[in-house]
Parts: C-alpha cells; structure tokens; sequence
C-alpha cells in the first residue's frame, strides 16, 4: 500500500515538472560520458532527475548563484549512480551547497586523546554524514574533462552519500540481496591493497591515489572511473568492474568499448 502511495505521488511530480529540452540538450552535451546511453535509458534518467530536483534543495553559498542547468547538471551525475536502483539510496539529506570555489569547512572535532582538531584545508567538496553535500562549481565544470582533469566530483560525492546508506562511509554500500557482503568486501579489499601498495612504492597510475587514503575513498573514486572511464577499471581491476556492474546494474564498459569502435 505505501509503495503504490510512493510511485502516485512520484507520477503525480512527473506530470507537475518538466525540464525545458534546449536546457536538458545543453546538460547532456556538457557531459559527455552520458554518450552510452540509449535514449530510453536517458528519458529514464530524466525522470530520476526531475524526482530528484523535486526532492533536494540545491542553494548558492558565498555568492554563488545556481543556475536551472547547473542544478539540471549535478542532478544528472548524482542521479546516473542511481539509474537502475532506487532513489530512496539519498534520502538521508535534503541541501546540496554549492560554493564559487573551494571552500574549508573549519569544522573542530576532538581525538580519542582529548585534543582538539580543526579542518582548515580547503575542499573541492564534501559529503557529510546526516547533512548536504557541499561542492566547488568550478571543480564541478571541469570534471567535465576527464582527460584534463583525472576527477568527477558530483559522482564521487554522491558516491559517499550512497556508502553512507548504511551507517558510517566504509566502502560497503547496502547491497541486494544477490550480492553477498563477503564477497564485496573480499574483492574490493584485495583491490584496494594492492592498490595502495602501488601508490606507496611510487607507481604513476591512472587511476587516482587519492584512492588509496582509505576503503571509502577507494569506493568513491572507482565509482567515478566505473561511469566516466569504465574500460580502465575493467582492465585494471575486473573484479571490482564485475561487482560494481552487480552493484548498480550498469555495464558501461561495455558500451564505451562499442563507441570506440565506430
């Protein structure tokens, strides 16, 4: 009964908004990885997004003014995560901040020792457990080039926000039922030590270090190459690809692979 009360009211959403075409063509095109999809797969993604921009609150911080296609936009990344699962993955926050440029937290917290920290570093973005996601809009414009810029901030920030379904960001999303836990944390963690021991001896690799600061680091990372540059992790580390396809029902190597041969 609840459910059929949800899907009502998300059709009854769907009806009430709409994304003007030149604006959601404008968003496609500035994002090219999104290339794969079919045009079934997209139209259901825009309805995910229009779910999504109905639900969340996406506000300017530090006089940043947030255009409709930069919510269309971040929406977009944010919602190809979740394409094949189900939006409820982000219902533990409703604000994403968005800020000029990078931005520091100065947040204080105190160690098991009594001592008092502060986190004065500036950030490109942020998930915080139970609040917003916070993101740089010039980090977000150039995550569009994945070539120049090695990164896409939107997907590895919701990427946390979808680690951090289940309690504290550890790697370990909720999984269905099919996959089970052991299995995850055995590929991932054989994945990410050999990861982090190439990046401790020195290694260039193309996959970004900053994977290897910790487990949640290394899943928020790998899901921006499994969507942006899905052939890489599939060569690199097929058993985190196989996962991950499990994970969110996607197969864009696949894909990618059958552009690069037109």
């Amino acid at each position: 009964m609840l459910e059929a009360l949800r899907r009502w009211r998300q059709q009854r959403v769907l009806k009430q908004l709409e994304i003007p075409e030149p604006m959601w063509r404008e968003a496609l095109e500035a994002l090219p990885f999104l290339a794969i999809y079919t045009d079934t797969e997209l139209e259901r993604l825009r309805e995910k997004v229009m779910l999504f921009l109905h639900a969340k609150s996406i506000v300017g911080a530090a006089g940043h003014e947030v255009t409709a296609v930069q919510r269309v936009i971040i929406a977009l990344q944010a919602c190809v995560l979740v394409l094949k699962l189900d939006l409820r993955y982000f219902d533990s926050f409703s604000n994403i901040v968005v800020y000029p440029g990078e931005f520091v937290p100065g947040r204080e917290w105190e160690d098991e020792f009594g001592v008092v920290h502060r986190d004065d570093g500036p950030l490109a973005g942020e998930a915080m457990p139970g609040g917003p996601v916070l993101l740089s809009w010039p980090d977000v414009e150039a995550s569009a080039d994945w070539d120049a810029a090695g990164m896409n901030l939107v997907i590895h920030e919701f990427a946390h926000k979808i680690d951090m379904r289940s309690g504290e960001a550890n790697g370990c999303p909720p999984l269905p039922p099919k996959m089970p836990p052991h299995v995850w944390k055995r590929m991932l963690t054989r994945a990410f030590d050999h990861f982090r021991r190439r990046v401790e001896r020195g290694e260039n690799t193309a996959i970004d270090p900053y994977a290897a600061e910790d487990p949640a680091e290394f899943f928020a990372v790998l899901s921006e190459v499994f969507f942006v540059d899905p052939t890489l992790l599939l060569h690199e580390y097929p058993d985190v690809y196989q996962q991950f396809s499990m994970f969110y029902g996607q197969d864009p190597a696949s894909r990618a692979e059958l552009l690069l041969e037109e």
